[in-house]
């Protein structure tokens, strides 16, 4: 039962030993919302859900901290553009609602605590003073305000992505002119007259705001302490962000992350999606070209450190996975249905899913077992072994309930039907009333010319005790 998590700062797969005994807290760095979430968004998300919803089946009680970074050059740049009369901070709330809206479609429990960076201002400051006095950061002479972090100053610099200082590129964050070396980050960036008067915040620096990467030091700890289990967020994020977040955290004296996970990125059609390219798919998008169910599995399927294609095929291909698990469902449930069998069957995962889950959350392995289990169940179905279907349920329903993707849950059940669901429906179930007055009037022609066409239309029909029930062909 011992969980193993890829460590990127080690680069090897270690054991999760936690800092207290089933308690887990992890930090992930959230979405800095100057524009609409896309598909990499919530994949990541995805991935921590993933990762929480496995933790609190082993046992452990999470916390999971995600931030907002709701104030960035982006957000005060997208705020500006072409003479927008959206204040900063409006853009910014409506930005994150869009994240939460996407992150609530695809069942994402919402986080433990999901402070705003704006909140943490002071600590921010506590940090910036702490490294001050270390000597490992210096407020800049030129008048402006500005606070940098001495990257020569920490010989660990570079740890978190092996990397030496003198390879590094300079940092981009700030105006270099008032830098003792080029590669220096900023920690306080002082309020420029072209930025609002509301962007700026009084220090003993001067006035201004906090550079990004102090932004998530501060936050952590203020909600997980000093020290803490996991750090995660994509793998776009390593450098400079996270080496960033580590070098003036235990600068200043925190011991921070235990663990650092990182999340693959999506790639569109073999390529990597960005704004140049005009190829990024954007939440609503994605959300509006299938049921949320769908997107969550798809985006949920393949190992979180691997890259992910999204193809015009991918969603079509979860929604025949999930019909599958679903058709079993629907299936075993008519059949168990006022027998002894009804509702047997204890609700634990299979050994093979949970050693796949426990090997750093291997999720094509442990999908392999969940259909697997729908095979073996179906087979037991057809062989009217109804204690071994009755089993093979109940180990699939644990199995989905783990990976947030049960469709016999309340959130999915409840999302309904397309309206060409409800039409297709309505006439299939029309059209069996027809077939099953024929078979009763001993109309058997009519009956199996009903059947066949049902059958060429894709539609499969299944004769139970029950009654008669159809399914669209996989």
């Amino acid at each position: 039962m011992t969980v193993r998590l890829y460590d990127t700062k080690a680069a090897a797969l270690r054991d999760f030993i936690p800092l207290r005994e089933r308690e887990v807290g992890i930090y992930l760095c959230g979405p800095t919302v100057q524009s609409s979430p896309h598909i990499g968004h919530l994949r990541s998300a995805l991935v921590y859900d993933q990762l929480r919803r496995w933790l609190t089946y082993r046992g452990y009680t999470v916390t999971l901290v995600r931030n907002v970074t709701d104030i960035d050059d982006k957000i005060l740049n997208a705020a500006q553009l072409e003479n927008s009369v959206e204040e900063w901070w409006a853009l910014a709330y409506r930005v994150e609602l869009e994240f939460t809206a996407g992150y609530t479609a695809l069942g994402i429990q919402a986080p433990t605590y999901e402070p705003r960076a704006t909140a943490s201002i002071p600590q921010m400051q506590e940090i910036i003073a702490r490294l001050i006095k270390r000597g490992h950061a210096y407020a800049a002479q030129d008048g402006s305000g500005d606070v940098y972090f001495d990257v020569k100053s920490w010989p660990a610099y570079g740890e978190l992505t092996r990397q030496s200082i003198d390879n590094m590129e300079a940092a981009a964050d700030a105006d270099p002119r008032a830098k003792r070396d080029p590669r220096d980050f900023a920690l306080w960036k002082g309020h420029k007259e072209e930025e609002p008067a509301t962007a700026s915040f009084p220090s003993p620096w001067g006035d201004g705001r906090p550079g990004w990467h102090i932004e998530c030091s501060a936050m952590s700890r203020r909600y997980l302490g000093a020290q803490f289990d996991i750090h995660g967020g994509g793998l776009d994020l390593r450098f400079p962000h996270h080496e960033n977040e580590l070098a003036q955290s235990t600068a200043a004296g925190d011991a921070f992350a235990n663990y650092w996970v990182h999340n693959g990125l999506v790639n569109i059609n073999g390529q990597k999606m960005s704004k140049s390219l005009g190829n990024s798919v954007y939440a609503a998008d994605l959300l509006g070209a299938a049921r949320p169910l769908v997107v969550r599995y798809y985006l949920g399927s393949a190992h979180y450190r691997s890259t992910i294609d999204f193809t015009s095929t991918s969603l079509a291909e979860a929604e025949a996975a999930l019909d599958r698990i679903s058709g079993f469902f629907e299936r075993v449930d008519r059949r168990l249905a006022s027998t002894r069998f009804a509702g047997s069957g204890v609700e634990i995962v299979p050994e093979a899913f949970a050693e796949a889950m426990d090997d750093d959350l291997a999720i094509p392995q442990a999908l392999a077992v969940l259909h697997d289990t729908v095979r073996t169940g179906n087979a037991a179905l057809d062989a009217e072994d109804l204690e071994a279907a009755a089993t093979a349920r109940a180990h699939a329903l644990a199995m989905t309930e783990v990976l947030g993707i049960n469709p016999l849950s309340h959130q999915w059940k409840s999302a309904g039907s397309s309206a060409a669901d409800a039409a297709l429906a309505e006439l299939v179930d029309r059209l069996l009333a027809d077939r099953q007055a024929a078979r009763a009037a001993r109309d058997f022609g009519a009956a199996d010319r009903i059947r066949d066409e049902l059958t060429s239309a894709g539609i499969t029909i299944e004769d139970t005790q029950t009654g008669s029930h159809w399914s669209i062909e996989q």
